[in-house]
């Protein structure tokens, strides 16, 4: 009878095991390999929630283009746990976002959280083991609820930066990375009761100081790409006009600092971040500046005020108008225009062209789109396709 006894406690312990050996290599497929971080050739278009209040639901964006899509934005609340950002219209645009994946089996959508408006709790929901798990638990139970494949998170910015309201301290850069290994902890034990690999990723910020406050590559380890906001290199706050997203940096004499996308990929690419992880980011509006000066065709000229414009709005009221004259930089391969007193930068398909064939020359993981509702027609996003396809 002891025996016996003994044979039945053996056995069950083997398969006591067995279940956990399994669980744990099945948690290690998950964690170690998600299913589509090192491929090639993503097009990520962030879609923004307002867009809709204009009439641009997220049905009306050519999925079959895209293979992700960041819905912006969530919020987080004093609870430390991420809500709706548009309560109005959410439910309505996350029904509509995906029934894209009817016709795009392949498409996965994310959702985006805290953005420039929205970013003044993440210090607070990064300080403790506590907050973190809270937060974390939150992101789960969020995709889960609203049929999500990932989070995007959007923290603008750790340390410093972003709006004077915003709570920071100096151990953001730690915590940080200590959230996004909560998150992704979080993530892979849903994962692995769903059978299926949760995406996380986040944007990341073009400046030196950004990557300085950030602990990489440690923090990269538990992302499947990093959205570069390689945009606004350029814009409204300079005191002169200039390229808004410039791919090289040029020879031209100009009294403004000069950055470009390329610099800022090599900045990233220099702290061992792999460059499949890396999606450019790539804007779909422009900048107008008003009462440009004429000297150099209105560049790095003084002007009178300026704001962002859209691609749509670019096209209908000052595409092929009379007397605007177009340019693309011979260094920088990007596009402005002007007319004696109105200067625009922006993007067209030649200077897409241009960046898709430089993400392909970096192998890069693809590229980034601020953001599709700016491009109602779909114009700029079916030449990226083109390009990066």
């Amino acid at each position: 009878m002891k025996k016996k006894i003994m044979k039945t406690t053996a056995l069950l312990v083997s398969v006591f095991l067995l279940v956990i050996c399994t669980g744990l290599q099945k948690q290690e497929a998950f964690a170690s390999k998600p299913s589509d971080t090192i491929l090639p050739g993503k097009i990520v278009g962030y879609y923004g929630a307002w867009a809709a209040y204009s009439g641009q639901k997220p049905d009306q964006i050519d999925g079959s283009k895209l293979t992700h899509i960041n819905y912006a934005f969530a919020n987080i609340g004093p609870d430390l746990k991420i809500t709706m950002g548009y309560p109005d219209i959410d439910p309505d645009n996350f029904r509509l976002l995906n029934s894209l994946k009817e016709k795009n089996t392949d498409l996965k959508t994310l959702i985006s959280v805290g953005g420039w408006s929205w970013s003044g709790k993440f210090s607070d929901a990064a300080l403790t083991e506590e907050t973190r798990t809270v937060f974390a638990d939150s992101c789960v139970d969020f995709i889960i609820k609203y049929g999500f494949d990932g989070v995007d998170i959007d923290w603008e910015y750790p340390v410093s930066g972003g709006l004077e309201s915003n709570g920071r301290r100096p151990e953001d850069k730690q915590n940080f990375t200590l959230l996004l290994k909560k998150i992704r902890e979080k993530l892979d034990e849903r994962g692995i009761l769903d059978n299926r690999h949760y995406l996380l990723t986040i944007a990341g910020g073009a400046d030196s100081s950004y990557i300085n406050n950030l602990e990489l590559p440690e923090l990269s380890r538990y992302l499947d790409y990093i959205n570069l906001m390689t945009y606004d290199l350029h814009g409204t706050w300079d005191s002169r006009t200039d390229l808004l997203a410039p791919l090289y940096d040029n020879d031209d004499p100009s009294p403004q600092y000069k950055i470009s996308v390329d610099k800022v990929v090599d900045s990233w690419l220099n702290k061992s971040v792999p460059p499949e992880k890396l999606v450019m980011g790539i804007p779909f509006y422009g900048y107008l500046y008003s009462a440009a000066n004429h000297s150099g065709n209105g560049l790095y000229q003084t002007f009178g005020g300026a704001s962002s414009i859209s691609y749509r709005d670019i096209k209908a009221n000052y595409l092929g108008k009379a007397g605007y004259m177009g340019y693309i930089h011979p260094q920088s391969k990007v596009s402005w225009m002007y007319n004696g007193t109105i200067f625009i930068s922006y993007e067209d398909p030649l200077s897409l062209a241009n960046k898709a064939a430089y993400i392909k020359s970096k192998k890069l993981g693809g590229a980034m789109i601020w953001e599709l509702s700016q491009d109602s027609e779909a114009e700029l996003l079916h030449a990226l396709y083109d390009g990066i396809k």
